[in-house]
């Protein structure tokens, strides 16, 4: 507990322990009539200790404008009940709202804290190298292109790329993955990572402002303004509601009393009216339950933008996948030699020919070569043959590399591939050698993250750019129930807008991209959900979540997120409503006690506040695991 929770733990064991005594004392004691006042005097003080903020908030709220909340309330109906005499009620009342105010403090505090620990990824200082200097700066102060100098177990600063020194990094506040990374010379780097264990160099590549870190917390920060219908709902309610209890409670205090002229008795049940019609269960545990949401989101490496996206995931019935990047990695990499009983050579005399290339198909074949240990792969005489492939001649050794059309023209007799991807065909001195297939290739859990939407019924669409081809072979690979293939930017949009406007009212239709070229279809849906796009500026402004890396299986934890807020939400909703219209309609009969009253304000509160902690546990769940493997280790 932070310092005012403990200041008001303090007041309330003072003025429980004193209730305690005085009522004790009162009950054995007779006090005659005509010492009334020591008694009144006596709980006068008790209620001081234990509601004088609430008074003084009251009081603020009359003056300012804001006269119909739960101070205002809970002051009114304490007050009344001093006046008809009902002084350890008076005074219960009280200390027990003060009990509740206790549970929602702590509990709002716990949830803010699961949030605010992401803040921890924005370091305060940073060490540049300046005029061979070691100089520590504040961080909006390092400029791009500037060398800093990352110790173990220092934040890094910038984002930006390592130009001295290798090492691993902790990146688990940024991604919500626990296990190290290795970087080196030439990695790029998010600020807010953790230098684990030596010293490097980084040069920064982007300002402070606009580096991971400061991104990350924007969004958090922001979050809490986007509010769900619920959270609205409330807002509302409440405006109108309380103003209408206590009309009704002046009715209720007012009309009998004139027609029977029994005043205690009316007074009596129209304070125990208000102490119960106080909102305080829904205004505090339904907001609370979806900012412990957005914070159990958080602890997955999942950052949604408020309350109305966990409203939206929760309902989400169709997810709708771009292809590249996405439900695969976006890297082309040798997937296939063929034949594999002459690898080696056909890989050999395949580098031999694309080692002058740039390419990306080039670059996938020197990097297999490279993996199979063939290292000369130089001094070759290299042709390009526009649109075919290319002829590379080294001393007598002539190889061709590239499509079929290559090899037509050089009159080869090749055997046409049937494997999925790009083929290059390789000839060496007019003879056929083999093909290598080259294939962007499906990320691991993206079968998984499908088949555990089909067992939700949640419908599953792919649109790519790629070619029918391609697309059919990944759809088949990844179980994704419908695709369209050869689009462009604008025909994903045409293709997204038909798929809404054939959903129902009540259907949800999600976009997964990589956030580079998709910002328009994430923009378009109802919720837009970027991959892996810390460093896209255009993924974070268009996307309502933010997936910090590339696991598609966070899209499936922010929906079980999601459902479990909305059902928390629901049932602080129903049960609250439930027990104060009860009790309400007991109180104007007269048929209940003000201590019944006292546990439809504050007992209803605290169960309501106790029920929405689960979905911040829930959050913290992860951070447990980490710690308990730490400790086993």
């Amino acid at each position: 507990m932070n310092a005012r929770q403990k200041s008001r733990l303090a007041r309330i064991i003072i003025a429980a322990a004193l209730f305690a005594a005085a009522y004790a004392v009162f009950a054995t004691v007779d006090v005659p009539e005509k010492l009334w006042y020591i008694e009144l005097s006596v709980y006068i003080a008790i209620y001081l200790v234990a509601a004088y903020d609430v008074i003084v908030k009251a009081a603020r709220g009359i003056f300012g404008g804001q006269v119909f909340d739960e101070n205002f309330l809970m002051t009114v109906a304490t007050v009344g009940a001093f006046c008809v005499r009902e002084y350890p009620e008076a005074a219960a009342v009280m200390l027990f709202y003060q009990v509740g105010e206790l549970f929602q403090s702590i509990a709002v505090g716990k949830s803010r804290k699961s949030i605010s620990s992401l803040m921890d990824i924005r370091p305060d200082t940073a060490t540049v190298l300046r005029g061979g200097e070691r100089l520590t700066v504040s961080p909006d102060e390092v400029e791009v292109g500037e060398v800093m100098e990352v110790r173990a177990g220092e934040k890094i600063a910038l984002d930006g790329i390592v130009s001295r020194g290798s090492g691993m990094l902790n990146t688990a506040a940024l991604t919500g993955e626990s296990a190290p990374v290795f970087v080196k010379e030439g990695d790029e780097v998010k600020s807010g990572s953790i230098n684990t264990n030596s010293v490097m160099e980084i040069t920064a590549t982007k300002p402070f402002s606009e580096s991971t870190a400061s991104k990350i917390l924007d969004l958090v920060e922001n979050a809490s303004s986007k509010k769900a219908k619920a959270e609205n709902f409330i807002t509302r309610f409440a405006k109108f509601y309380t103003p209408a209890v206590v009309g009704f409670a002046v009715i209720l205090a007012v009309v009998p009393s004139i027609i029977t002229g029994e005043w205690q008795e009316w007074v009596h049940r129209a304070l125990m009216f208000l102490v119960v019609s106080c909102p305080c269960a829904l205004v505090i545990s339904v907001p609370l339950a979806f900012f412990g949401g957005i914070g159990a989101a958080s602890a997955r490496g999942v950052l949604v933008k408020g309350g109305n996206y966990l409203e939206l995931l929760a309902r989400l019935d169709t997810v709708v996948f771009d292809k590249t990047g996405t439900l695969t990695y976006g890297k082309f990499s040798v997937t296939d030699v063929v034949p594999e009983s002459e690898r080696e050579h056909i890989l050999n005399a395949a580098a031999l020919a694309e080692s002058g290339s740039n390419h990306p198909v080039a670059q996938s074949v020197l990097a297999a070569a490279k993996a199979e240990g063939i290292a000369e792969v130089s001094g070759a005489s290299i042709r390009e043959i526009a649109g075919k492939g290319v002829e590379a001649t080294r001393g007598n050794t002539v190889v061709l590399a590239g499509n079929a059309e290559l090899m037509r023209e050089f009159c080869v007799e090749y055997v046409p591939c049937e494997l999925f991807g790009t083929h290059v065909y390789v000839a060496e001195n007019g003879k056929f050698l083999g093909t290598v297939v080259i294939s962007d290739t499906v990320k691991e859990d993206a079968k998984s993250v499908i088949d555990s939407f089909r067992r939700d019924n949640v419908r599953t669409v792919m649109l790519t750019g790629d070619n029918e081809r391609a697309a059919k072979a990944v759809a088949e690979q990844t179980g994704v129930g419908e695709y369209a293939a050869s689009l462009l930017p604008a025909d994903k949009v045409e293709k997204l807008e038909t798929i809404i406007a054939g959903k129902s009212k009540k259907s949800v239709v999600a976009f997964v991209g990589d956030g580079i070229n998709d910002a328009p279809v994430l923009s378009r849906a109802d919720v837009g959900i970027a991959m892996g796009a810390l460093g896209s500026d255009s993924a974070i402004e268009a996307a309502d979540v933010v997936l910090m890396h590339d696991n598609l299986g966070s899209i499936a934890k922010a929906k079980e997120v999601a459902k479990k807020t909305m059902r928390i939400a629901f049932e602080n909703i129903v049960f609250a409503l439930l027990v104060k219209a009860v009790v309400l309609v007991l109180s104007a009969l007269g048929i209940t006690s003000m201590w019944l009253a006292i546990f439809a304000d504050v007992g209803v509160t605290v169960i309501a506040v106790l029920n929405s902690v689960r979905i911040i546990a829930f959050g913290s769940e992860r951070g447990k695991c980490k710690k308990r493997q730490k400790n086993e280790k």
